[in-house]
């Protein structure tokens, strides 16, 4: 078609100077025209054929799916009147035997016998209606050939064969004693003289069961069995040997079974015998089978048709039922109107697609034109985003190197110059790296692809970390950083705990690049009680700003000095008496006023660095902009951070301002809005990273020497997520007073303290030796019976605190429960228990301690280096270098716990290699469910197998993510990774508790 309306175009727009041309034109129109129509042709032609190819297979579908039912009908009717007839045929071999247990117990076992010929004759008659499928029953009694003579006499006749002639001698013999009246004529006639008469006796007696003669006429002209079952002197067990057995026969009873009679009488009883014809076959010579009731019609004649085995008891003789249909099955209705409705359906189909291109065909020019203005719009996104894949790729492989490498150089052993080196070079790559994430971030929350998680966290532990991560730099400046979280915020939370990770960090990153002096403090509190707590002290602020219109205002200012550090903050509703208020409304247990299971956090970075300058705060959270030019050369950045954080604050549902006073300092300040989430509600589907503390400090207590109230809540606040009771006094001479009960002090805690804390600051000159004397002399006097262990707070790094101070622990800040516990557990002599001390969860090194783990990436640098990493923390490591290779190792099953992928690789990338991972691991647990072997043991068939398989990539845009997790990956390990992330990413997958 786009031949011929190319044709048509041509034609109509060319010029056409003379009538030669125009004719050549026209008859070129005409051959498009031409090539268009067969082309419509031979689509209709082939649509028409598959629509008739669609009928004859859906009705041959429901043709065999009617067959198959009409089968499987027949399968169960047969088998039940096979089950019917033999059930039938077993109460009638249950009369037999009682008959013969009759004859033993009347017969042989009275004295003189209590049964005669006619009382037999009358007995059998009277019950004859229990076995109407047996003609007449008679017993045959065993006679040897020693007592011929004497049982004539007694019997008075002689003994006769079948011909009615008298018995030739032999053995031994059986003939016939009692018979039903309807079988008198048989009286006296030895069983024996008959052939297959004999062979059954014999059976009979050695088996001890009921046997069968082969089908013949009967004098009703049916065709019937004779049925022979022993007769003993005395009862055998059922384990008797054959010669006991012979042994104790005392005779035979026997029965002529009507087998025609039987399965017409069963026929009758069920429904559907019309459509149904029932053979039944004696195949003991199965090349020679004898028919027992039906008409001579050949085994497996005609189709369909179904066996069925039958089991009358006798071991020798082999007996089939044959059931097949009177007539052939008929084909559905279904199977021709459904086909019939497709078709019509389909040529529906095909009229409609027929229109629907025709009206495509008219509209398409002006379709391609507007096509091409869309690629034009959407050319700059596109490329934006193949910009920031390529730059994200290729600038973090080979920094993944660079990185990698230096941090395995750092592990060996280097001067103090080259380690200086190596360690300025590592920083500054950490710092590209951090440049890269922030554009990034930047431009998928302007593309507005950045989605915020919502799994359950830990709010705690990640202030914890992120005091871990600039608590070097706050040592080295020798300023206060603490964290303060409410009591009344719950514990665990629901909500992006990366981001908000990210906010924090943001916003303590900052505050730690401008601060030189003072104090750093991060604080958590409930919305509904913050704007209790500062509704009435709230100050004038437009656009995030103080209401100064100067700097020399601003600066005049003066706010009260009961800080964190003692130096003036910025926003005076930080303040100690605010700080106090907050502090009731948790010991008075407020209630929260909201009812729903949302949670409004207010979270307040406060500072004492440089502040912000007037006429630039109202361009803080603009992109890549800094206060001024000066502030970017001293001490560097790209203004990105407040911007992303921003946005970050808005996905969460919250809002960020800030009060910034110059030369004074800056108090950021943010709401989020997160959800509450009980540990009971925490399953698989939302996994948690909980880092619980220790138990052994519970029912301690402690007492805190600091002069100022705020650093001894925030201190007090560390003790009491481990369980320590602490009482807080400004000095040691109160201190001392408390612990000897002078002056009418006395502990809040009603308990000797076993700790003493003393903040650096509150330790006076030569006080180290008065203090432990005059301990001493308390203890001597006794008035207090434990000697308190003496820890020094300080925030400066030093290694001779210690000695200096004379004191039994120095503990550096930043304070964070878990280095608080650890330092105490040394100090104190408390020995942990077993499952903290075991616990190997919170490092990498647990993890990865034994495990085996593979690595796929086609740069052997990025090998080397994932290698290295990897094996620093106790793994064992197997590379190699493309998917291919990877595939032939990772076989079920498996010797590997994990498997690193990278992304990008020859021949067969990432994502195709772990498509055929779970490809192939789909198919050893379906092989699993469907095996059934006794000889496999429960455990091996509930196996399920799933390797858990993490990318190892260098993109960390949002589409790259969606396709890890497309193809069957577990997760991600953005390059270059370290410790903190792989631990993170790793956790639910090499956790020392699971089992490979």
């Amino acid at each position: 078609m786009g031949v011929g309306g190319g044709g048509g175009q041509a034609a109509v727009s060319a010029p056409a100077p003379v009538p030669a041309e125009e004719a050549g034109k026209d008859a070129e129109e005409g051959g498009g025209w031409t090539v268009k129509a067969k082309l419509i042709a031979a689509a209709v032609l082939v649509w028409v054929l598959g629509s008739a190819a669609l009928w004859v297979f859906l009705h041959s579908y429901f043709r065999h799916a009617a067959l198959r039912k009409a089968e499987e009908a027949l399968v169960s009717m047969c088998e039940e009147r096979a089950r019917m007839l033999q059930d039938q045929f077993a109460v009638s071999v249950n009369h037999v035997h009682a008959l013969a247990i009759l004859v033993a117990t009347f017969h042989y076992e009275k004295h003189p016998p209590a049964l005669d010929q006619n009382t037999f004759a009358d007995y059998t008659a009277r019950t004859s209606f229990e076995r109407p499928l047996l003609s007449g029953v008679a017993y045959a009694q065993r006679v040897v050939h020693a007592d011929r003579e004497g049982f004539e006499r007694h019997q008075g006749w002689i003994i006769k064969t079948m011909k009615h002639e008298p018995s030739p001698a032999q053995d031994e013999y059986a003939p016939v004693v009692y018979s039903q009246e309807t079988v008198s004529y048989i009286e006296g006639l030895d069983m024996m003289s008959g052939e297959e008469d004999r062979e059954n006796i014999l059976r009979s007696r050695a088996s001890g069961k009921a046997v069968l003669t082969r089908p013949f006429r009967l004098m009703s002209n049916h065709l019937g069995v004779v049925l022979t079952f022993p007769v003993y002197h005395a009862d055998l067990p059922s384990d008797a040997k054959e010669e006991d057995r012979v042994a104790a026969t005392a005779g035979y009873l026997g029965g002529a079974f009507d087998v025609e009679s039987l399965v017409e009488n069963l026929l009758r009883q069920l429904a559907g015998n019309q459509e149904l014809v029932v053979n039944v076959y004696d195949v003991t010579n199965i090349s020679n089978p004898l028919v027992m009731y039906g008409s001579e019609v050949p085994l497996g004649n005609p189709s369909p048709s179904h066996i069925c085995m039958l089991d009358f008891g006798d071991p020798f003789r082999k007996h089939h039922m044959v059931c097949r249909y009177r007539n052939k099955p008929h084909v559905p209705w279904s199977a021709i109107s459904t086909p019939s409705g497709v078709f019509v359906i389909c040529m529906l189909v095909g009229y409609i697609a027929g229109a629907a291109w025709s009206r495509y065909d008219n509209v398409k020019e002006d379709c391609r034109k507007m096509e091409e203005l869309k690629k034009q719009a959407e050319a700059a996104d596109v490329a934006k985003s193949q910009f920031l894949a390529t730059v994200s790729h290729e600038i973090r492989t080979p920094m993944n190197g660079v990185l990698g490498m230096l941090d395995m150089l750092l592990d060996t052993d280097l001067t103090s110059t080259q380690r200086d080196f190596a360690q300025t070079a590592q920083v500054c790559g950490k710092a590209l790296i951090s440049l890269i994430n922030e554009v990034l971030d930047r431009a998928k929350i302007e593309a507005r692809k950045l989605d915020l998680e919502s799994v359950p966290f830990d709010l705690r532990s990640i202030l914890d970390d992120v005091i871990s991560l600039f608590s070097s730099k706050s040592r080295e400046k020798g300023i206060e950083l603490d964290v303060y979280v409410s009591e009344r915020v719950p514990e665990i939370l629901l909500g992006d705990p990366g981001r908000f990770r990210q906010i924090i960090t943001n916003l303590v990153g900052n505050s730690i690049k401008f601060t030189e002096r003072g104090h750093i403090f991060v604080q958590v509190h409930l919305a509904d009680h913050s704007n209790l707590a500062t509704e009435s002290k709230v100050e004038p602020v437009a656009n995030g700003m103080n209401g100064h219109t100067d700097e020399k205002t601003a600066v005049a200012t003066s706010v009260s000095l009961n800080t964190l550090s003692g130096f003036e903050a910025a926003d005076s509703r930080n303040s100690w008496e605010n700080f106090k208020l907050l502090l009731s409304y948790e010991k008075n247990e407020m209630p929260y006023e909201s009812v729903s299971d949302k949670v409004t956090l207010v979270v307040s970075v406060e500072d004492t660095g440089i502040g912000i300058p007037l006429d630039a705060q109202a361009k803080v959270f603009t992109p890549f902009m800094q206060a001024d030019s000066s502030t970017s050369r001293t001490y560097g950045g790209t203004g990105i951070g407040l911007s992303i954080s921003k946005c970050l604050v808005e996905l969460m549902g919250g809002q960020i301002n800030f009060v910034s006073r110059p030369h004074v300092g800056s108090t950021f300040t943010f709401t989020a809005v997160l959800k509450r989430c009980d540990r009971s509600a925490i399953g698989d589907s939302k996994p948690v990273m909980l880092h619980p503390l220790p138990s052994s400090f519970k029912g301690l207590s402690a007492l805190l020497v600091d002069r100022r109230p705020v650093r001894a809540t925030v201190t007090k606040y560390h003790l009491q997520r481990l369980g320590i009771a602490c009482d807080v006094v400004a000095t040691i001479e109160l201190a001392l007073g408390v612990l000897s009960g002078r002056n009418g002090s006395s502990l809040t805690s009603m308990k000797q303290p076993c700790m003493l804390l003393i903040e650096s600051d509150s330790w006076g000159f030569n006080i180290d030796v008065s203090l432990r004397s005059r301990l001493l002399e308390m203890k001597q006097n006794g008035h207090t019976h434990v000697l308190p262990k003496i820890i020094l707070l300080a925030a400066a790094e030093s290694g001779k605190l210690k000695e200096h101070y004379a004191v039994d622990s120095v503990i550096t800040k930043p304070l964070k429960a878990s280095a608080l516990a650890a330092c105490l557990f040394q100090t104190l002599g408390i020995k942990q228990s077993s499952n903290e001390r075991s616990d190997n969860s919170g490092s990498l090194y647990g993890l990865l301690l034994g495990k085996n783990i593979l690595v796929v990436d086609d740069n052997k640098v990025n090998l080397r280096v994932a290698a290295g990493t990897l094996k620093k923390f106790g793994a064992k490591v197997e590379c190699v270098e493309s998917g291919k290779d990877a595939l032939a190792l990772l076989q079920v099953p498996y010797k590997f716990h994990l498997c690193l992928m990278d992304i990008q690789m020859p021949e067969m990338d990432g994502f195709e290699a772990t498509k055929q991972i779970r490809a192939m691991e789909a198919k050893a647990n379906e092989q699993a469910v469907a095996c059934d072997n006794s000889e496999i043991d429960g455990a091996t068939r509930a196996a399920r197998w799933r390797l858990p398989v993490l990318a190892m990539t260098a993109d960390v845009i949002q589409a790259t993510h969606e396709e890890c997790t497309k193809c069957g990956m577990d997760g991600y390990v953005t390059k270059p990774f370290e410790e903190k992330q792989l631990f993170q990413a790793l956790q639910k997958f090499l956790d020392p508790g699971m089992s490979c």
